[in-house]
């Protein structure tokens, strides 16, 4: 940590930075473990960028503190460089009781109810920008504001051919014969993968980097199942705790997981479009 950086720390703070270690994970800049004279710890998220947002994900933690018991870290300093949070302890090693309790948290957090889908402003998914106009459909939702802008932004990119491109605005146009909407908008973390999540001594200490907005509870068990999040100890207790519909594990999961796929085709490239274009295959939109 350069000496600009370890002032800023200390000055959003109001204490002087004793020492700093790199921590990895996130999207978006440098993340510091930082410990402080006199005592205490924090994490740090910099960014010095052209065009910083940690403001952004400062807003979604405060937003989930405010509005849910989701566990997530206080947010001590938030502007659009410099990111800095409550150090949570925990690691992201799970075992069954650490996912029962995970279910328990996300199915409180999916109880609460919001006017419309989507949320007051744009968040952010991965350093991509996730637009959330207010609507009162989740599906068309989901079609605009999820599959086909994302589908769009990797195409704009050059990352995704036309041809793939027509086949998701095809079956687009259908999605209406595959979902169903909610009863009501569920608040939503938006991005619960295992290195966003932690735990010590099988409880979650911290939800971290979260994509927030309200929508369908399906996306985000979908989610969890594509990089196998959590196992079946969790998706039992969720199951017993609010109920997981007929047909979600043989279809809507994976068209849900289209929009993350679409996330990591825009972020990472064209390797994740197999993934995008096996479960079009597989319903019948492209052979």
């Amino acid at each position: 940590m350069d000496d600009r950086v370890r002032s800023a720390i200390g000055g959003a703070l109001g204490r002087p930075v004793a020492s700093a270690r790199p921590l990895g994970g996130g999207c978006i800049g440098e993340v510091y473990a930082v410990s402080l004279e006199g005592g205490g710890a924090a994490v740090a998220k910099v960014d010095g960028g052209t065009s910083p947002r940690l403001d952004v994900e400062a807003y979604m933690l405060r937003y989930l503190r405010e509005h849910s018991e989701l566990p997530v870290p206080a947010v001590l300093h938030g502007s659009p460089g410099l990111l800095v949070m409550e150090f949570v302890p925990g690691d992201s090693q799970f075992n069954a009781r650490s996912e029962v309790h995970a279910a328990e948290l996300l199915s409180g957090l999916h109880g609460i109810r919001g006017a419309r889908h989507g949320l007051e402003r744009a968040t952010l998914i991965g350093g991509l920008r996730q637009p959330n106009p207010e609507t009162g459909s989740w599906i068309a939702f989901f079609r605009e504001h999820r599959l086909l802008y994302m589908a769009r932004e990797a195409h704009s990119a050059g990352i995704m051919p036309a041809r793939t491109l027509g086949c998701i605005q095809r079956f687009a146009a259908d999605l209406d014969r595959y979902l169903e909407e909610p009863e009501y908008p569920a608040l939503l973390h938006g991005d619960v993968w295992t290195t966003n999540v932690l735990a010590s001594d099988g409880r979650i200490t911290g939800f971290l980097d979260p994509a927030v907005y309200y929508g369908h509870p399906e996306i985000e068990l979908a989610f969890i199942t594509l990089f196998n999040t959590f196992g079946s100890a969790f998706f039992e207790a969720y199951d017993g705790l609010r109920g997981i519909q007929a047909g979600f594990f043989e279809v809507r999961r994976d068209i849900y997981n289209l929009y993350p796929l679409l996330v990591h085709t825009r972020l990472f490239g064209a390797g994740y479009l197999g993934g995008v274009e096996r479960t079009l295959s597989r319903l019948g939109y492209i052979s």
